[in-house]
């Protein structure tokens, strides 16, 4: 049995986009063992789950990583 808190670890505030920065970041999330190809991992598994909070958990993770590879 376990226990899913969903909150960040660390507040995130961005006041300044910094284009460069993010090139550098996204080109760590491509391929195929990437953080998009994580997240698409997730995604499809999920509805292999025989039970609702494990769907959930990997609905969670599944999103977070793909909208941090946006």
């Amino acid at each position: 049995m376990f226990k899913y808190d969903k909150f960040l670890e660390f507040p995130v505030n961005v006041k300044k986009p910094n284009p460069r920065l993010a090139n550098v970041v996204i080109t760590q999330y491509g391929g195929p063992n990437g953080e998009l190809g994580a997240s698409l991992r997730y995604l499809s598994q999920r509805y292999t789950m025989p039970d609702e909070v494990t769907k959930g958990l990997l609905t969670d993770i599944g999103i977070s990583c793909s909208k941090c590879s946006q």
